[in-house]
């Protein structure tokens, strides 16, 4: 390795090496890249499909205007002529009307039950009694005021004449005598007018009506052939002393939603101002609105000019007489040509697709943020040094690239297949609300993904959101945005759900492409937000605040889960660090009994040795003071202690070794040393500084190989040593070298492996590349987890290798169930059973503690065995027999009792009176001082 010294890294060097591998990470994952990308494009493809065949089906000649057979030319096919007098009333819209028809103009005249009578808010006793409206005679009303109530009164009665005949011959000069009107809505283009195509009745204003009074008129409108029903209804004119009244009157009866409030509406309110006989100066009040208070304005183009004309005829009247009249014969549209009918299909769809396409952004956000949670990747980032700070930057302005990225795409591919949607909303709304949504999705991406720690999990519940907000949104929160009774302040609360708030907006922006696209005009401006109808405004500020509440509850729970910490502790003073001298002995508690465990010399004297370099200023790599992790009692067992008061101190330079029978508590320590749990009491220090406190200090000098590997499948070895090594500071040249020479010392340099990706590595390559990954950098302080597991013997002792010559200045902790490894590699070791450190020393030193004996072994026939155990007593009165079956035996033979050269006199002895198959005198190994040991303190502790 490399043996480089850098200071830790600074925040814009890991911002740096992550933004790097972030990148690398997106250019491979080609595939999920091209899946993400292709569902904007299918989606919209399938709405220009759509669009495409709506439109094919709405142009089929029985839609397309009416045609007539004139006669036949010389080839005897059909001469046809078109046009809107041979069309119905679905072919007519598409006709081309170089002549439009003429209409009667009409009078807007309310409904029977909603016209104006004496009511408990509308006191004037000049109203009809509100029984007419069982009977449906209410009068439709006119109120008039101005300056001169003489002259005004006078025009009153001259606004609707007592009657006149109908003319058949001359339909409409006839009828400009009468005030007709009608109750029927009027439309957007007048060519054909509603009140002769509907059900409703127009009316005949009179003064004065005959009970009953209706005729029958036919109309003839190119081939279309309409018997209308004409009803007489009284016309009532009353006079109110100023137009604050008339203002008063009419907004307490106006139509404002409430289907509960009584509605009193009028035809029209005259205000004739200074109006004499010398000048006529008039204000007019007209209704228009209709149910819902939903606005009509192409009601002023079609009914307007009827009540013009009556208040210019009564006050020529006034002045010259009953028989003066300016005829207002008719109405009509200018004409237009033909048009193709097309209907904007995919503008009513775009909102449930659109919302599918981009909430699919949040499951791929959540997926990644859960995979490295999952994987621990983000701890193994951050005990390579990795800080918060720079995680938190470059991961969220990373997804926030790869979103706008996707977003633009969407964007410029809708508008490119020619969707309305896009081309004609303006692009700087459809900006600002597209960057406000990915952030909030983002933010809530990193505050959900804390509550996740399995990806399949999140991927469910990811895609489950999307369709739901699909769906949901579509037959539910758009049902009570159209049903305009329903509360706009309960359509707020349900906005704060970001997938509705998404659809309300997506929504807004169908409606403006829908009515441009039919109307010609553009969809939606800036000067529509200030529309209270439009409720773009409203969901652009609830996003934003969500935006901002989402990411700092997001960097909250994200803080305290990877800490540990209590969630409100910002609430509390920052505890002080206990002092060395305040640090009590560890011991058990049983019922009212109190077990204190003996310690044996070489534990009590590493104890006395902590606690003197804890009092004193003398730097040890690592120190752990009386370090507890105890995990509580479930389901009625008792708590369990992964490890007892450990004390220990190891010294830079040195390799200590952690052996024990699984479940000991091996990884339980190695995992408090690196920070993913916190020990229950104790403490530990590394180069100085507190596991409880510092450990974004310490990962910034530590190494780390878990008990597995840890790695991104798609990443090379190199480029996890590139990674790791700007983690560790170092830059350039100093790289370069320090990522070649940790390939070339795991073997991982040659034939291309190390620019192999690491989910192809067999599992003896990935644990190399571990090993090289938690020695890159130099760090003061290596943890290594059975480093050499599923490793081939080749490999194994390459490795050994490379830890020899990396321990020579940094100090080094293994865990290990291989002796050899642990014999070879280690200064000293330690005998972990049951979480309590049993003996500690140097291979030799435990050897001679706990080996003081050889081990015979000798096999024979099952005949001669009694002939062996009297042959092994006679050389050692207290030989042991420690493994007996078919002939075979073991017997430790203590080393002061015996001379080899008498155990070979015995044994050649033995072979002339009976035969011997195998014999064997071995001293005692580091296996059977390990399995001395485990029995032993096992032992002790059942009978504890």
């Amino acid at each position: 390795m490399a043996d480089l010294v850098h200071g830790p890294a600074s925040f814009s060097t890991q911002a740096n090496a992550l933004l790097r591998k972030n990148f690398t990470f997106q250019k491979r994952d080609i595939k999920s890249n091209i899946r993400l990308i292709s569902v904007p494009i299918i989606l919209c493809l399938l709405l220009v499909f759509l669009q495409n065949w709506v439109n094919k089906e709405l142009d089929k000649p029985w839609n397309r205007c009416g045609c007539k057979c004139v006669g036949k030319n010389d080839e005897g096919k059909c001469e046809e002529v078109c046009g809107i007098e041979y069309s119905d009333l679905n072919q007519a819209v598409s006709c081309s009307i170089p002549s439009p028809l003429e209409w009667p103009p009409l009078l807007q005249i309310p409904e029977s039950t909603y016209r104006a009578v004496k009511t408990d808010f509308i006191s004037y006793e000049d109203l009809p009694d509100d029984s007419c409206k069982i009977s449906g005679s209410c009068p439709a009303t006119t109120l008039l005021t101005g300056t001169n109530k003489t002259l005004g009164e006078s025009m009153g009665r001259n606004l609707f004449s007592s009657g006149s005949t109908v003319d058949y011959s001359d339909i409409f000069y006839s009828l400009a005598y009468n005030a007709l009107g009608s109750e029927s809505q009027t439309k957007y283009l007048n060519f054909l007018e509603a009140a002769f195509f509907s059900n409703l009745t127009v009316y005949n204003v009179r003064s004065q009506c005959s009970p009953y009074f209706t005729f029958s008129l036919p109309l003839e409108f190119g081939s279309v052939s309409v018997q209308q029903e004409i009803s007489c209804v009284k016309g009532l004119h009353l006079w109110r002393n100023s137009s604050h009244e008339i203002n008063d009157e009419l907004h307490k009866g106006y139509r404002n939603g409430n289907p509960e409030r009584k509605i009193n509406e009028i035809i029209a309110a005259y205000d004739f101002l200074n109006s004499n006989r010398n000048g006529f100066n008039v204000t007019i009040w007209y209704n228009s609105s209709y149910k819902n208070g939903k606005s009509n304005q192409p009601l002023a183009l079609t009914r307007v000019p009827r009540s013009v004309n009556l208040a210019s005829n009564a006050y020529m009247q006034d002045l010259l007489g009953p028989s003066a009249r300016m005829l207002f014969e008719f109405v009509k549209e200018m004409p237009k040509p033909e048009t193709k009918l097309n209907l904007d299909f995919a503008s009513l769809l775009g909102p449930l697709f659109f919302t599918w396409v981009v909430s699919q952004l949040f499951p791929v956000v959540l997926i990644a943020l859960v995979y490295e949670k999952q994987q621990k990747l983000r701890i193994m980032m951050k005990m390579h040094g990795l800080g918060d700070g720079p995680y938190w930057l470059i991961s969220y302005a990373y997804f926030l690239f790869v979103a706008s990225i996707y977003m633009l795409c969407f964007v410029i591919f809708g508008s490119l297949v020619g969707l309305k949607f896009f081309l004609l909303n303006d692009y700087a709304i459809q900006f600002v609300f597209y960057f406000i949504y990915i952030n909030l999705q983002e933010s809530l991406a990193f505050l959900v993904a804390a509550f996740f720690s399995n990806v399949q999990a999140a991927t469910v519940i990811g895609y489950i959101m999307v369709f739901a907000n699909g769906l949901l949104s579509s037959f539910l929160f758009q049902f009570f945005l159209q049903d305009e009774t329903f509360s706009r302040g309960w359509i707020i609360v349900m906005e704060l759900y970001p997938g509705f708030s998404l659809f309300r907006g997506f929504y807004e922006f169908s409606q403006y492409a829908f009515k441009g696209n039919y109307l010609g005009t553009d969809g939606m401006r800036w000067k529509d937000l200030s529309d209270g109808k439009n409720g773009m405004k409203e969901v652009l500020i609830i996003m934003l605040v969500q935006w901002l509440v989402f990411l700092f509850l997001g960097y909250y729970v994200d803080q305290i889960a990877s800490s540990g910490k209590d969630p409100l502790c910002f609430m509390w003073h920052s505890r002080k660090r206990p002092s060395p001298s305040s640090r009590k002995h560890s011991f058990r508690r049983q019922g009212s009994k109190v077990f204190v465990q003996m310690e044996k010399p070489d534990i009590a004297q590493e104890r006395e040795r902590v606690e003197q370099l804890l009092e004193s200023s003398t730097g040890h790599a690592v120190i752990c003071d009386n370090l507890e992790k105890v995990y509580p009692g479930k389901d009625g067992n008792p708590e369990k202690f992964a490890v007892r008061g450990l004390s220990l101190a190891l010294p830079q330079g040195e390799c200590f070794g952690m052996l024990g029978p699984n479940g000991a508590g091996k990884t339980t320590f190695i995992n408090m040393m690196i920070g993913l749990i916190k020990p229950s009491s104790g403490t530990a220090y590394a180069q100085g500084m507190d596991i409880r406190t510092d450990m974004d200090m310490i990962y910034t000098n530590m190494g780390v190989c878990p008990q597995h590997d840890l790695l991104w499948e798609i990443l090379t070895g190199r480029e996890h040593l590139l990674f790791y090594g700007r983690l560790k500071n170092l830059k350039g040249a100093d790289l370069t070298q320090a990522v070649e020479e940790s390939l070339k010392s795991v073997n991982l340099f040659h034939g291309g492996v190390a620019d192999k990706k690491a989910g192809k590595y067999s599992g003896g390559m990935k644990r190399r590349l571990s090993v090289a990954i938690s020695l890159i950098g130099d760090p003061k302080v290596v943890y290594m987890d059975e480093p050499s597991t599923g490793l081939d013997p080749s490999s194994r002792s390459n490795l050994w290798n490379v830890v020899k010559r990396a321990k020579q200045d940094r100090a080094i902790i293994l865990t290990t169930h291989s002796m050899e490894e642990a014999e070879h590699l280690c200064d000293r070791l330690g005998i972990f059973v049951d979480g309590s450190l049993q003996c500690i020393g140097n291979p030799k030193e435990l050897k001679a503690r706990y080996g003081g004996s050889y081990v015979f072994t000798m096999t024979t026939s099952s005949d001669n065995e009694e002939e062996v155990e009297h042959m092994v007593r006679r050389l050692s009165p207290n030989a042991n027999r420690i493994y007996h079956l078919s002939g075979t035996q073991k017997f430790e033979l203590p080393k002061q009792e015996v001379r080899i050269a008498d155990v070979f006199q015995a044994v050649e002895k033995a072979k002339s009176r009976f035969t011997v198959y195998a014999w064997g005198l071995a001293d005692t190994t580091l296996e059977d001082v390990f399995i001395k040991v485990a029995h032993t303190a096992q032992a002790f502790n059942v009978l504890s």
